[in-house]
């Protein structure tokens, strides 16, 4: 059942996070990926079969890249890098409800399976939503942090790199399989745990202060 909950998590998180970088791109001036079908939460429009069976396997995988044409955009540098902070931004916001929601499902919900299956599949949504966000802004290509690089880095020297896009992807997925940025990946993640913990700490603060506890 874990398993279960699991999955549904991710076929949400994944949509959302694909949806959010169609439709920044078209309030950008670029609707390709909108008028191909993006713009969508049925995670089929997502789909990637490769990424879909490494991340079952291993637990690292990948979407169907959402087309963008930067030339489209009034200014591609900042369009570019915008559209593709959609994706990490769009899980980050959907980790919070799910935060807050998780709260209020721990504190409120009777005990039984019901809850007990709520809980799992809230925990999940955090964790997934989270991890998508940290692991889509490492600044390497493929993932959207490269893309944001683009605001910094000198225009010549940013191209330059990403000619070497599909060589950098396939050594950096070994590295993460060989462990390499467990570390850094868990430190990231538990300090995006702490910072939504701490946001969402009104609803504790509520919780306790209702039942007459002090804090």
């Amino acid at each position: 059942m874990v398993w279960v909950m699991r999955g549904l998590a991710m076929l949400l998180a994944i949509p959302v996070h694909e949806s959010a970088h169609a439709w920044a791109s078209a309030k950008l001036g670029d609707p390709t990926a909108k008028n191909m079908g993006r713009l969508s939460l049925n995670p089929m429009a997502h789909f990637d079969l490769l990424g879909a069976v490494c991340m079952i396997v291993a637990g690292i995988g990948w979407a169907k890249p959402v087309p963008v044409y930067p030339q489209r955009y009034k200014n591609p540098k900042l369009g570019m890098a915008l559209s593709a902070a959609a994706g990490p931004i769009s899980n980050l916001l959907l980790a919070y409800l799910s935060m807050m929601l998780y709260k209020l499902a721990y504190y409120f919900l009777p005990a039984g399976m019901l809850a007990e299956l709520v809980l799992y599949f809230l925990y999940y949504m955090v964790a997934i939503n989270v991890s998508l966000a940290v692991f889509n802004l490492l600044p390497v290509p493929p993932f959207d942090g490269s893309r944001i690089l683009l605001l910094v880095l000198p225009r010549r020297l940013y191209f330059r790199v990403m000619q070497y896009e599909r060589q950098i992807f396939i050594g950096m997925f070994i590295l993460l399989m060989l462990g390499v940025f467990d570390v850094p990946l868990y430190w990231l993640n538990n300090g995006m745990w702490n910072i939504l913990n701490h946001a969402t700490a009104f609803i504790d603060r509520a919780v306790y202060m209702a039942a007459g506890i002090a804090v």
